[in-house]
């Protein structure tokens, strides 16, 4: 099974043991409600505010009438609990909410009929089975990548090829110790990176998939992730709070998104990025459309907006991130001609796209759900 591979039937009856909605809630895309209301994660709607040169909203607003208002979510459990409250069109949800978003039955399915470049996407990702099921697509792929190793390159002489620098305590280049220098995400999917950890550097334990894990190798993350605490300077998900903490607070290593990264060096901090041996864990995120979106024509406007090739290498030269479409990945002035590479488009099959682990599974029938991550990691991160 290939690693970035769901299993959507055991997800079905581990979510809501129902069906998800087979109806097309749009079948021509009508006049428009004047605004769209998106979740989305930092950096991903720009309108040049941070940076003139990236704006992809303005010419959008012109276009179709269509204001665009967005709140950002740091984690996927923020953007699924957004969801579940109502009141918004869109949300870009990674594969790790995605699927909880379709069995809840807080999304529809989109009408690929309505979005004119279907064809233009990559064909990796039309039918990935984080939003497509039982043959229904319930939304448009928008980007996807990495999570890597952001570290100080004061700290770190030679680039460290391995997560041990933010899992085992080590003496670095100024001599002293990473014990209170380094981050972990906030979120119970980075439980996943610790299991990924394990996999290479205890084989004896077996993990095939960090997403599901028995209780033996379960336990063996916990532990993990326990003896990390007295590392941790701070578990982040607050992207600007991330940065400062690496220009102010002496953080040296973190599990990180490309964008942060691009921010930092566009400010020529002494940070780089790596891709450890043992792997990465990554997102592949899909724009969806709620249940009872309010302006559904809008939705459908900004669906078909968000795969135009200039967006797609706007975006991606300013995530750090990878087109859902291949032709964003040419003749784009701040993407460059070689973006797409060194952002990872080669590198599709190395990483392990988050998805929700549950109760039943693949590789080993029976699995430790996301309910017990969740339960587990808050305690964790609460020094329990």
């Amino acid at each position: 099974m290939a690693k970035h591979t769901l299993m959507v039937s055991a997800l079905a009856g581990a979510l809501l043991a129902t069906t998800a909605s087979s109806a097309l809630a749009v079948e021509k895309i009508g006049k428009g409600e004047g605004r769209v209301d998106i979740v989305a994660w930092p950096g991903y709607i720009e309108r040049g505010e941070t940076d003139k040169a990236y704006d992809w909203v303005t010419q959008f607003e012109k276009n179709t009438g269509c204001s665009v208002n967005v709140k950002t979510a740091a984690t996927s459990d923020e953007m699924v609990s957004l969801m579940a409250k109502g009141g918004y069109d869109l949300v870009t949800a990674s594969g790790d909410a995605s699927l909880r978003l379709i069995y809840g039955k807080r999304v529809q399915p989109v009408n690929i009929g309505l979005i004119k470049a279907w064809d233009t996407v990559d064909p990796r990702l039309q039918n990935a089975p984080w939003h497509t099921v039982e043959g229904k697509h319930y939304g448009v792929p928008f980007q996807w990548g990495p999570n890597v190793l952001m570290y100080s390159t004061e700290a770190f002489k030679t680039a460290p090829d391995s997560w041990s620098a933010v899992f085992e305590e080590t003496t670095l280049a100024d001599g002293k110790s990473n014990k209170g220098r380094v981050q972990a995400y906030d979120g119970a999917i980075y439980l996943a990176d610790a299991a990924l950890y394990l996999k290479a550097k205890k084989p004896e334990l077996g993990i095939n998939d960090p997403y599901e894990l028995n209780e033996k190798q379960y336990a063996a993350v916990l532990d993990l992730v326990r003896s990390q605490h007295d590392l941790i300077h701070r578990y982040w998900h607050d992207y600007n709070v991330q940065m400062s903490d690496f220009k102010n607070e002496g953080v040296v290593a973190s599990s990180s998104w490309p964008f942060m990264a691009n921010m930092l060096l566009a400010e020529n901090a002494p940070i780089a990025t790596a891709f450890p041996k043992e792997g990465v864990t990554g997102w592949a995120d899909t724009t969806m459309m709620a249940a009872d979106a309010p302006h559904p024509n809008c939705a459908y406007e900004w669906l078909n907006w968000s795969i135009t090739p200039k967006l797609q290498g706007d975006l991606a030269s300013w995530f750090g991130a990878v087109p859902s479409v291949p032709a964003a990945c040419k003749g784009n002035e701040l993407l460059g001609d070689g973006g797409c590479s060194s952002n990872g488009y080669d590198n599709f099959e190395q990483v392990y796209f988050w998805k929700t682990p549950t109760a039943k599974c693949e590789s080993q029938g029976t699995c430790v759900s996301y309910a017990r991550w969740t339960k587990d990691y808050i305690a964790i991160m609460g020094g329990r």
